[in-house]
């Protein structure tokens, strides 16, 4: 095991639209019970370290393991290693087979029934009353939230504005609702416009085996992510990802 990894952002369109940033309470109240401290703590590390480098970032085992006070091991044992596999474990994270990358979530999808089932049923009682209060929200407001938390994220992911509203409506969005999401994700962006998207075939440089690198999408898969199905469906309210960790 290298003494230091490349951890990328495994981008997910229905995870970064549904999901929640695990700084917010609702990782804290619901994934911290499943996940356990250091996974949770881990993911809080790296969701800040993204922030500055949201294209991916070099990771120092022995270093982030003193950051996080959990030990100073390297190897296959270091506890930050062994948080990583279990991240895995939860389609957290996935690693690259043909190298020491590691792509990690940026937001944690919604706790599914499986999880919740074995919560204290106080939590239990606490996530039920929350997700109906969210479900109570006027289905228009709904729509238009998810709707600009998506363009938001294709936009990121370099899509043009015409092909973002574009997919939207694809999607099953109004038109309407489509353009004014694509207008308020353009005015809240937080990286600079993208170049024309280049042919996909080539990768843009004019060799067709550039366009064979392979990515978090290659390697980790299209799997829906570890909520329900109803949640995927879009049932489920805005993500909180609020620094301040208030559910919204």
């Amino acid at each position: 095991m290298p003494c230091t990894l490349t951890i990328v952002p495994w981008t997910d369109p229905v995870t970064d639209t549904i999901g929640y940033d695990p700084r917010t309470l609702y990782a804290e109240t619901f994934w911290l019970p499943v996940l356990g401290p250091t996974a949770l703590l881990l993911l809080r590390h790296l969701a800040a370290r993204f922030d500055d480098s949201p294209t991916g970032l070099e990771l120092r085992v022995v270093d982030t393991s003193r950051a996080l006070g959990v030990g100073e091991r390297e190897g296959s044992n270091s506890p930050i290693v062994r948080t990583l596999t279990r991240l895995e474990q939860f389609d957290l994270a996935c690693s690259d087979p043909c190298s020491a990358t590691i792509a990690v979530r940026r937001h944690l999808p919604p706790v599914d029934r499986r999880h919740l089932r074995r919560l204290p049923p106080t939590l239990q009682s606490v996530h039920a009353h929350w997700s109906e209060a969210r479900l109570a929200d006027p289905p228009h407001a709904e729509a238009r939230r998810r709707a600009r938390h998506l363009a938001l994220v294709l936009l990121e992911q370099g899509d043009d504005p015409d092909r973002a509203e574009r997919v939207l409506g694809s999607t099953g969005f109004h038109p309407a609702v489509s353009h004014d999401a694509t207008r308020w994700a353009l005015a809240h962006r937080t990286s600079p416009p993208c170049p024309p998207a280049p042919d996909r075939a080539s990768g843009g440089t004019g060799d067709p085996a550039a366009g064979a690198a392979s990515g978090p999408r290659d390697w980790c898969g299209g799997a829906e992510p570890p909520g329900d199905r109803d949640v995927v469906a879009g049932r489920t309210p805005d993500r909180g990802a609020d620094r301040g960790g208030n559910l919204h």
